[in-house]
């Protein structure tokens, strides 16, 4: 079973759609039982860092989520998600969970040329780093991404993934038993599909 974690933070009904669509159980739950007693979760979402991090506070999930993660259960952030797995975020004052050496920064401006607009929106080629459990073999692949800010690895083994929005940046991170992706695999068609099953077989 695959536990969703409900915190009122986007709308986790596609990615539970999408896991069913491929054939596996999944739940969404706000229970905090249910959370730390979880064999896996994906903790999705979209806004602001601490607007979400305080709805993990507020609604008793923080706690359960950090001890399922140190018993070792597959943890995969999404989006928001992804980045409160970091210590914490340029765009606010919460400590993030701090699972992946990392912190989460906004997009630098003076790099980017003035056509590129933030929120970076829309299809971006995402390039897998080898050597990881969640690496997906998947030729050309590209996915969906809404984000002003993205994660800055301390160490660049972290890195799971990559991808360029006026210049390189990291689209997902891998550390031990967690993993995260900053774009949408649900929004992301066959692509997302394929990473979606591949958390799903860890």
């Amino acid at each position: 079973m695959i536990t969703i974690v409900d915190y009122d933070a986007g709308n986790p009904r596609s990615i539970i759609n999408m896991l069913q669509y491929l054939g596996h159980r999944a739940e969404l739950t706000g229970d905090p039982d249910k959370v730390a007693k979880a064999e896996r979760l994906i903790l999705p979402g979209v806004g602001k860092f601490d607007w979400g991090m305080q709805r993990l506070h507020d609604k008793g999930l923080s706690a359960p989520l950090d001890e399922a993660v140190k018993r070792g259960v597959p943890m995969l952030g999404i989006c928001l998600g992804a980045q409160l797995l970091t210590r914490g975020s340029e765009e606010g004052a919460l400590p993030g969970f701090g699972w992946v050496p990392a912190t989460t920064v906004a997009f630098d401006r003076s790099r980017l040329d003035t056509r590129l607009k933030v929120p970076h929106i829309g299809w971006a080629d995402t390039g897998w780093n080898a050597g990881h459990r969640m690496a997906v073999d998947t030729p050309e692949a590209r996915y969906y991404y809404v984000h002003s800010f993205h994660i800055a690895c301390d160490d660049p083994r972290t890195e799971l993934c990559h991808t360029v929005h006026g210049y390189r940046f990291t689209a997902g991170v891998e550390r031990d038993n967690v993993f995260g992706v900053q774009f949408h695999p649900e929004k992301s068609l066959s692509f997302g599909m394929a990473v979606l099953s591949r958390y799903a077989g860890l």
